[in-house]
């Protein structure tokens, strides 16, 4: 027996040293090729998009993303920030003739899909084609589509033009079957982030909002493909809401597409283009092998600095980790900005729809002593709503994109009551000894008195009241006025800059640019990325195991998986919560 167990265990030592070897070969390889300059292209190549991947603010820096490995962060996604900068070199690359959008499902939220849109449009300037095939669109993939110069529709395709929904789910009815209460302060008649789990629906008030800033971003789409394609915007909203475009002949029939056939005479028209013969095969780049490409851009030697801090994701107490804003980790990249004296401006660009009004607060704080020293400007992503726009409204400039989702200035908090849950379907019931008359506050084993309840909304009204005087204070207006615009009400970036509560329509790019002017270092400049993100190996070792778990769980639940996710981030909604009324997706 224990020459067997010596046996087994000399055979599981050796798998592993295999195992890890190997791992190590790999990684040498693939470390290899990702700082590998070599590749190059050949002349009359093609750059084609798919943006099949999740969009990210910042490229995730994972050498062995294109085996298919992703740890922690380092997930499988593609960055704007490299997206654009694929675009733009694109424009200028001699080898580049043109521009494949091979597009059926894009994963972005609609601001940086318009930043992409912008990209594009600039790049048909060059005077180089734009081309896109698809065969099925949905709404978002041909928002981007609509400024190719050819527009390709398989003939048993179709393209998803019906404008947007958004579906909300609630739980009071799963609560009532637990025996679950939830106890509810908040302030604002909009603020409706609380209304899932004690109503059935949305209130009149939640839906106004929805409609008002649904119908705000879809006009100005529309109006964006009506330019495009030569549309009148009327024209547009009755096929859209008529569902007229239902196959192939009708998107043509409509102007939205320009042609109707399969993805090889795609190819064909594209070999015409770039002068390529019939029989030869033409050479299309994937984005991920184009930012590999060494590229001839001048790099600025400029001792000035405009530091770009990313805040995406939820905001949370504490150091957070890289998906989301740790409120110590992002107050200590604002300190590290304002003592650099190399940083001459500071620009926050930010997409998350709030999260805990202390670690909102704590941002809010460095930026106004960043605020004193430097320019700091605000660029609102595809959402800075609540916390998010906590953390940007004592900014110097707010820029935003017209279908940016922003506002919800209101807080609230929730307090599950279990009781019923342990008494009736657990069977566990509960005593309490205390030294005080609140030395159990608060407790979700028993329902609350009218005292704590009293004192919780206090507390809540007075961040409400802090909120706003300090949003009123950056906005400059009046707190009553401010008010006016606040109750958690939602707004696209169209309606806050009507009502002043943003300054510019723009994207990161001209929010850089404001920050350059005001800094008075308009052409004299390089741009520094923080937070300092961890290295492949810090980040790879560090979410193996949680990597591990979050698969496995995936892969049992299937498609409850999302419901998960749900669960997840109420079980870490700790304190007082700024944060946006919905888990909003439009679709």
């Amino acid at each position: 027996m224990l020459s067997f167990l010596k046996y087994v265990l000399g055979t599981i030592v050796g798998l592993f040293i295999f195992f890890f070897i190997g791992f190590l070969i790999l990684l040498g390889i693939a470390a290899s090729t990702a700082s590998s300059d070599e590749i190059t292209l050949t002349e009359s190549s093609v750059l084609e998009l798919k943006l099949d991947k999740p969009i990210s603010e910042r490229d995730p820096d994972n050498p062995l993303a294109e085996l298919g490995f992703a740890f922690g962060s380092l997930s499988s996604t593609d960055g704007l920030d490299q997206i654009k900068a694929a675009i733009r070199r694109a424009k200028t690359d001699d080898n580049i003739e043109g521009i494949f959008l091979n597009m059926t499902f894009v994963d972005g939220g609609m601001a940086k899909l318009e930043e992409i849109r912008n990209e594009l449009i600039a790049f048909k300037k060059s005077g180089k084609f734009l081309v896109s095939y698809t065969d099925l669109s949905t709404e978002k993939a041909y928002y981007l589509a609509s400024v190719a110069d050819k527009i390709y529709l398989n003939p048993m395709g179709t393209i998803e033009f019906n404008g947007m929904s958004s579906e909300l789910y609630f739980f009071k009815r799963m609560l009532d079957k637990l025996g679950i209460e939830a106890q509810i302060f908040k302030v604002g008649t909009y603020k409706s982030a609380v209304e899932p789990f004690f109503l059935e629906q949305a209130s009149e008030a939640s839906k106004e909002q929805l409609n008002s800033f649904l119908n705000s971003i879809n006009d100005f789409q529309l109006k964006q493909i009506a330019e495009a394609r030569g549309v009148e915007v009327a024209e547009l909203k009755n096929v859209q809401d008529s569902l007229l475009v239902r196959d192939p002949e009708d998107a043509k029939k409509y102007g939205l597409i320009t042609d109707i056939g399969y993805y090889d005479e795609a190819i064909g028209f594209m070999k015409e283009k770039t002068g390529i013969e019939e029989a030869e095969e033409i050479e299309l780049v994937p984005l991920d092998t184009y930012k590999k490409v060494k590229g001839n851009e001048a790099i600025s030697t400029s001792k000035n600095r405009i530091a770009v801090i990313y805040a995406e994701g939820d905001i949370v107490d504490g150091e957070g980790d890289q998906d989301n804003i740790g409120s110590s980790r992002f107050a200590e990249a604002l300190r590290d900005a304002r003592l650099d004296e190399d940083v001459k401006a500071v620009v926050l660009r930010i997409s998350s729809p709030g999260g805990s009004a202390l670690a909102s607060d704590v941002i809010w704080r460095e930026v106004q002593l960043t605020k004193a020293k430097k320019p700091v400007i605000a660029s609102m992503s595809d959402v800075a709503a609540s916390g998010g726009y906590y953390i940007a409204m004592g900014c110097d400039t707010i820029v935003a994109h017209p279908n940016t989702i922003t506002g919800s200035i209101g807080v609230f908090g929730i307090i599950p009551n279990m009781q019923g849950f342990l008494n009736d379907k657990l069977g566990i019931t509960v005593d309490h000894v205390s030294t005080g008359q609140f030395s159990d506050m608060p407790t979700v084993t028993r329902p609350m008195t009218p005292q704590e309840e009293e004192i919780v909304q206090t507390q809540i009204d007075q961040i409400y009241d802090t909120f706003t005087s300090k949003a009123a204070q950056g906005r400059d207006m009046s707190q009553d006025q401010l008010k006016e615009y606040a109750s958690g009400r939602v707004w696209s970036g169209i309606e806050a800059k009507q009502r002043n509560l943003v300054d510019a329509y723009g994207g990161l790019e001209e929010a850089i640019a404001i920050a350059a002017e005001k800094a008075n270092v308009e052409d004299d400049y390089r741009l520094k990325a923080l937070p300092a993100r961890k290295s492949f190996f810090e980040e790879m070792f560090s979410g193996f195991g949680a990597q591990a778990k979050e698969e496995s769980i995936k892969a049992e639940l299937g498609e409850l998986y999302p419901y998960y996710k749900l669960y997840k981030k109420v079980s870490n909604l700790h304190g007082v919560q700024a944060r946006l009324p919905y888990d909003l997706r439009l679709e």
